[in-house]
């Protein structure tokens, strides 16, 4: 693995941590592969093998980043591309990933269970008290709101997609509850409505009434 020279440090932290950028091709695709790493840097530097870092505390690949998630083709395009790029930022910021997920889950309650537009808090509990949703699923939506813990940071009600503080686990709490609530609006509708189609047809060359 190749180290490239390029760090930083902060003189104001207790010990003097170093950043430093590395490089590999991954031997089973053969696409190139870059990670950040963290942590005390030597400054010892040369020409082959860059800053070289003392001891390791973290390491995020950079590159090529993925989502580790896909999205269903009914999900419509402009939800589909917050709750990709959401998933693409978790590993490397969940501040960020976080922010992106709840923009996209404000967006979906508004346009697609039509609530009234008010704060996050407040339009995640106007869509459970009209209990339209499976019992499971409202479970978890409810969820969204006590492991983001609103009232220890009130501000995620009133600015969703601000970068703001999470709490553990948030961001990729989020993004599930997304997963099922794409599935119930989108998904679920679309194969039932294929699969009407289909009977249909059916019943239409038996010469049998359709369904409506």
């Amino acid at each position: 693995m190749q180290e490239f020279p390029l760090f930083a440090t902060d003189e104001d932290l207790p010990e003097r941590f170093g950043w430093s950028v590395s490089a590999q091709i991954c031997p089973e695709c053969n696409e190139l592969e870059i990670h950040l790493l963290k942590g005390i840097p030597t400054f010892e530097y040369d020409e082959y093998t860059g800053v070289n870092l003392e001891k390791e505390y973290d390491e995020n690949t950079i590159w090529p980043m993925s989502t580790a998630r896909v999205c269903p083709t009914e999900v419509p395009e402009d939800l589909k591309s917050d709750f990709l790029e959401a998933a693409a930022v978790l590993a490397i910021s969940p501040k960020a990933s976080a922010a992106l997920s709840r923009r996209c889950l404000q967006h979906l309650l508004r346009e697609h269970s039509k609530v009234k537009r008010a704060d996050l808090s407040h339009e995640i509990a106007e869509l459970l008290n009209r209990h339209i949703l499976p019992t499971d699923l409202e479970e978890q939506l409810d969820a969204v709101r006590n492991i983001g813990n609103f009232a220890a940071h009130p501000q995620k009600d009133k600015m969703s997609g601000e970068i703001l503080p999470v709490e553990p686990h948030e961001a990729e709490w989020n993004l599930d509850v997304l997963e099922e609530l794409f599935d119930h609006y989108f998904v679920r509708p679309e194969r039932m409505r294929l699969k009407k189609e289909e009977l249909n047809s059916k019943l239409l060359a038996a010469g049998k009434p359709l369904l409506k």
